[in-house]
């Protein structure tokens, strides 16, 4: 009941909160506060027309924290891990700039920021994954290749 309760924005569900968002579908598994979201991407970018899911786990002390959040879905990017580690400033727990988390953001919060990600927060200058940046920043076109071999093998 918790889970439900935090996934609840304004009256809307977690899915609604996912489309409003981003085209997207969310699994509710049995394991408590974890939540498994899959957006199908722009189309536009690097990355149109992948799937790419994310797990979400709720922490007991939400929204005091921010949500672990983490892709399940092998990607060539310069701000997710290979691994599916997550540079994005809003789910920082402390920042010193102020974009971190604070009580007031929700999870559709996370869903926007997860979003831009894929669009306007595309960030190759302060990467988490250096080794795509670097790719990107010698050879584009190969980038995009490695993109969409990435897409067609692990995000369909």
């Amino acid at each position: 009941a918790k889970l439900m309760a935090s996934l609840m924005t304004s009256g809307n569900s977690w899915k609604g909160v996912i489309t409003a968002a981003c085209e997207g579908t969310v699994f509710l598994p049995q394991v408590r506060f974890v939540a498994e979201l899959e957006a199908n991407l722009p189309y536009e970018g690097y990355y149109q027309g992948g799937k790419f899911q994310f797990e979400t786990e709720v922490p007991d002390v939400y929204n005091m924290v921010p949500p672990k959040v983490r892709c399940l879905t092998k990607i060539w990017h310069p701000n997710i891990t290979e691994t599916g580690e997550i540079c994005l400033s809003l789910l920082r727990e402390h920042s010193i700039d102020g974009t971190g988390w604070a009580p007031m953001r929700t999870l559709k919060d996370v869903v926007w920021g997860l979003n831009s990600l894929f669009t306007d927060l595309l960030n190759f200058d302060d990467p988490l994954n250096i080794e795509a940046a670097e790719h990107h920043l010698q050879d584009k076109e190969d980038f995009q290749n490695k993109v969409d071999n990435y897409i067609k093998r692990y995000a369909r």
